[in-house]
């Protein structure tokens, strides 16, 4: 089971941000504060979609055949990330 990257404080809810880079071959470490990305606050199955809609040229068509459901279920899906990515822009959780 992999570690889920927490996105917000547990104290306060604020969004965390990363504070530290380290390369795993030298140790060399960057010290800074670095905003997470927009993608990474989305949860994994939403990552996964992005991902594989990329991945078949943004087709709708090839993702409904890679996922078995309908053409309008997964523009329904698309609409529903598109809905979170805009509720991130604005500052909503």
């Amino acid at each position: 089971m992999s570690k889920k990257m927490p996105l917000y404080c547990p104290s306060c809810t604020l969004p965390l941000e990363v504070t530290s880079l380290e390369c795993t071959d030298c140790a060399t470490r960057v010290n800074g504060k670095f905003p997470l990305p927009l993608l990474v606050s989305l949860p994994q199955e939403d990552q996964t979609f992005i991902i594989e809609f990329v991945k078949r040229s943004g087709s709708l068509k090839e993702m409904a055949k890679h996922l078995g459901l309908s053409y309008p279920s997964v523009r329904n899906k698309l609409d529903e990330i598109i809905q979170k990515i805009n509720a991130l822009e604005t500052g909503q959780k």
